[in-house]
C-alpha cells in the first residue's frame, strides 16, 4: 500500500510489516507496525509532532496494542491516541510521572530544531507535552506474544534507559532494536539515567540471538545486515577490555555504528 502523507514516510518491508518514518525531524524517527491475524502491534509511536494514528489507520483495521521500546519523548508521541499500551517496568515511573532528567524547556527546544518539513497546525514546540499516563500492561524478558501466525519476543535491553526492551518477530527473523542499535549517529549511555555498562550487556545480550535476517534500529537507515552483530561482539571486548564502559570516556567508532559515553 502508498501512502502519501505530508509527515510520514510510509515503507513496506513486507506485505505484514512497515516503517513508518519522520525524515521531517533531525532523528529521523522510525515506528514499526507489525499486523497478525489477530492483532497487530505498533512498536512505538514517534515524536508526536503528527498524529501517527492517522497512518496506521489506512494500513490496518485490526485492533493495535503500542509496545513501547523505551520511554522518551521522540518514541512516545502519540502514544495518547491508543487504548493498549504496553512498556517495561523500568521505566514505567517515566510514562505516569515524566522522564527523569530533562525539562521540558529541554525537550521543547529539541522537539522544535532542525526540521525540514513543514509540520502540521496542530504542533506548537512551546506548548508541546509529551504522554503521561498509566500503562495498560507491563513487558518483562522473555514474554512472547501470539499475534496469530506472529510470534514476538521481549528482550530486556537496558543501558539507553532502565526499561529499554528489544523485540524480536521470531516469525520472520526481523530484530527492532530501539535505541540500542543503530547507525550513522552515536548510540547514547552518557546522561546521568543512561548506564553505559547495561548498554554494553545489552549489546552483547542481542548479539547472541539465532536466526536474524534483518535489523531495525528507531533512527537512521532503515535496516541493517545481521553481520553488523559481528562487529558488536567485536565492540563488547574492546569496551570491556580497555574499561571503557563509563560516563565521560566519549565516542567509540566501530564498522558500521558508534556508541557515546
Amino acid at each position: 500500500m502508498i501512502i502519501d502523507d505530508a509527515w510520514f514516510t510510509v515503507q513496506e518491508i513486507d506485505s505484514n510489516t512497515y516503517a513508518i518514518s519522520e525524515y521531517g525531524h533531525w532523528e529521523k524517527v522510525h515506528s514499526f507496525l507489525l499486523l497478525g491475524k489477530k492483532k497487530a502491534v505498533l512498536i512505538d509511536t514517534g515524536l508526536g509532532i503528527d498524529n501517527i494514528k492517522r497512518i496506521t489507520d489506512q494500513l490496518t483495521t485490526l485492533p493495535i496494542e503500542v509496545f513501547t521500546t523505551h520511554v522518551h519523548t521522540d518514541h512516545i508521541g502519540s502514544h495518547g491516541e491508543y487504548e493498549k499500551i504496553y512498556v517495561h517496568e523500568g521505566d514505567r515511573d517515566w510514562l505516569v510521572n515524566g522522564i527523569q532528567g530533562l525539562s521540558i524547556e529541554q525537550i521543547r527546544k529539541d522537539i522544535s530544531r532542525d526540521i525540514t518539513l513543514p509540520t502540521p497546525d496542530s504542533f506548537d514546540p512551546n506548548t508541546y507535552q509529551p504522554f503521561q499516563g498509566e500503562p495498560t500492561g507491563l513487558l518483562r524478558d522473555g514474554d512472547v506474544f501470539d499475534l496469530g501466525n506472529r510470534e514476538l519476543v521481549i528482550y530486556h535491553t537496558p543501558g539507553h534507559s532502565p526499561g529499554h526492551i528489544s523485540i524480536f518477530d521470531k516469525t520472520n527473523g526481523y530484530l527492532f532494536t530501539g535505541d540500542l542499535l543503530y547507525d550513522e549517529t552515536p548510540v547514547y549511555a552518557f546522561f546521568p539515567s543512561t548506564n553505559p555498562v547495561d548498554l554494553v550487556n545489552s549489546l552483547e545480550k542481542i548479539s547472541e540471538i539465532r536466526n536474524i535476517t534483518m535489523i531495525y534500529g528507531s533512527h537512521n537507515s532503515l535496516g541493517l545486515n545481521p553481520e553488523i552483530l559481528e562487529e558488536v561482539k567485536t565492540a563488547v571486548t574492546y569496551l570491556r577490555e580497555n574499561e571503557l564502559t563509563k560516563f565521560g570516556t566519549g565516542i567509540h567508532q566501530f564498522k558500521g555504528f558508534s556508541v557515546q559515553f
